[in-house]
């Protein structure tokens, strides 16, 4: 699907890889409950699985915040490559956008953490950034070429309005997030003639 792969760590030997599994997703879960300065003996305890194999494949918490990170980027990407198999090229670009306005509404402290920790500019960050980009570019094309996006309109400023509308949170409702998504959706097509 996307061009450059992640950054992952995720082991392939099979009783590795599920123990990598349950980490990420006893993370995920208790990042999203209890803020991501949760302990990691909380986080191996929800795994079921003991601190020293938490530690074997996360040797510190930006390494486990690392894997959660590209877990949730890797869904946002896979997201974009199936809804153009299953709806319309607008549809399609439309889905994409409310799922990603809706991960950045829910996921910001975990950037924040990782940015603060790695650097905005770091190379993990240019490489998720890439394949982002890479699967909504191939949505706008199609959108593009099927006539319901205006021409001019590019993938960065498409990005900017919906990363803008994410960053509002908490100060705005999900609600009335994607009512102004909405707005940016219709202010994306061609105008009528």
């Amino acid at each position: 699907m996307a061009s450059t792969p992640l950054p992952t760590t995720r082991p392939t030997r099979a009783d590795a890889a599920r123990n990598y599994d349950l980490l990420v997703t006893a993370a995920r879960e208790t990042f999203a409950e209890h803020g991501t300065d949760t302990s990691l003996e909380e986080i191996a305890r929800r795994a079921g699985v003991g601190i020293g194999t938490l530690y074997r494949r996360f040797p510190n918490r930006t390494a486990l915040l690392e894997a959660v990170y590209v877990d949730e980027i890797q869904s946002v990407i896979d997201r974009a490559y199936d809804f153009d198999r299953e709806l319309p090229p607008f549809e399609a670009l439309a889905a994409w956008l409310r799922s990603f306005v809706g991960y950045g509404l829910s996921k910001k402290t975990l950037a924040i953490e990782l940015m603060n920790a790695l650097g905005r500019d770091s190379e993990f960050f240019k490489v998720c950034k890439t394949n982002v980009q890479e699967a909504g570019e191939l949505l706008l094309i199609k959108a593009k070429e099927s006539g319901d996006i205006r021409p001019e309109i590019e993938l960065a400023d498409v990005m900017r309005l919906a990363g803008g509308i994410s960053h509002l949170s908490p100060a705005v409702e999900p609600a009335q997030a994607m009512r102004m998504l909405d707005i940016v959706l219709c202010g994306l097509r061609p105008p009528a003639t």
